[in-house]
């Protein structure tokens, strides 16, 4: 398991070693001379494993367009690396850690012209409280529908760009190596563990970090954006699930899920939430904006609750109480 001394990756590790998997983790964290783009190192962890699940990456959007040569190192000539490698040595199955940001924004519908695809939001909008993104044909408002797995795929920043590529990298070596994978798309991911308030953490763990210092949670736009907040530990469930359905008899080389709870909150709403269980001040609506930001993204898990037998069990409000009990 590559980064699995991460957030993410303690809590999947966690899972599997007690499903009865040896879990052999691989992160730079660990050791200093593991990092997913040595060629040496990587060929060294993946020798006599049966399956890889490929977490290493440097996520979030970034500070600014320096961090892109980062962003594709560790993204994708490291997941490049760890590719060469089981083929190498044979090993053909591989979990691949993707996002939700590969789809861009979500679906729309106009009322006019049916389903669209939103455009890039302008600044200029942005900056006059215009976030709601419009029809590209007419110009009318737009009805946020549920995404799927089969919807175009849309990319709008570096680090989209980079889980992209990395889908894109895997399906072409499972074809040719005649392997499989199964990309995870993970949704807005929080819980125990999370990183702390940096330019790279979620949005839950900034708004906790603030609470924590009895500030009041800073929330952009209006605070109507819509996402979908899956616990981590939901998120390990789906990996677990995962390796399974990659040991069964599916003709598929490549297959993407969604991993979701497939229940939508605002941002407004998860600050209020955790504003509520911390006993901390009211969220403030400040109507800043962040540059690669999407309006609404939304999910359908289907496709995971039928091929992979996933269904996310952590209710919003429990899994915000928690993370919001953890301090750290």
């Amino acid at each position: 398991m590559t980064g699995g001394a991460g957030f993410i990756g303690r809590c999947v590790a966690e899972r599997l070693t007690a499903s009865g998997h040896d879990v052999r983790v691989f992160d730079r964290a660990l050791r200093a001379a593991e990092d997913v783009r040595d060629p040496v190192a990587v060929d060294r962890a993946v020798s006599d494993v049966d399956a890889v699940v490929h977490l290493a990456a440097m996520v979030g959007l970034g500070v600014d367009l320096q961090d892109l040569p980062e962003y594709a190192g560790c993204n994708d000539l490291g997941t490049a690396v760890v590719l060469a490698a089981m083929a190498r040595h044979g090993v053909r199955r591989l979990v691949l850690a993707s996002s939700m940001v590969v789809y861009g924004d979500g679906a729309y519908t106009c009322a006019e012209h049916g389903p669209v695809r939103a455009e890039v939001r302008r600044e200029s909008d942005l900056s006059v409280g215009r976030f709601e993104p419009t029809c590209p044909q007419c110009g009318a408002g737009l009805t946020p529908e549920v995404i799927d797995e089969d919807a175009m795929l849309d990319p709008r920043s570096v680090y989209a760009a980079t889980k992209l590529a990395q889908e894109h990298l895997a399906a072409a070596w499972a074809h040719a190596s005649g392997s499989r994978c199964a990309a995870l798309r993970y949704h807005n991911v929080y819980g125990p563990g999370m990183p702390r308030d940096t330019p790279y953490a979620g949005v839950a763990a900034i708004f906790r970090s603030s609470l924590s210092g009895g500030q009041a949670p800073q929330v952009f736009e209006d605070g109507r954006q819509r996402r979908d907040f899956v616990h981590v530990a939901d998120i390990a469930a789906a990996n677990e699930a995962a390796l399974s359905w990659l040991d069964g008899s599916t003709s598929r080389p490549f297959r993407a899920f969604n991993i979701a709870s497939g229940v939508p909150h605002t941002v407004g709403e998860m600050a209020a939430t955790l504003s509520t269980v911390m006993d901390g001040p009211e969220p403030v609506v400040t109507g800043r904006f962040r540059a690669g930001d999407v309006r609404h993204i939304v999910a359908s898990p289907e496709r995971a609750r039928r091929e992979l037998g996933f269904t996310a069990a952590i209710p919003f409000e429990e899994g915000m109480a928690e993370f919001a009990a953890v301090r750290a």
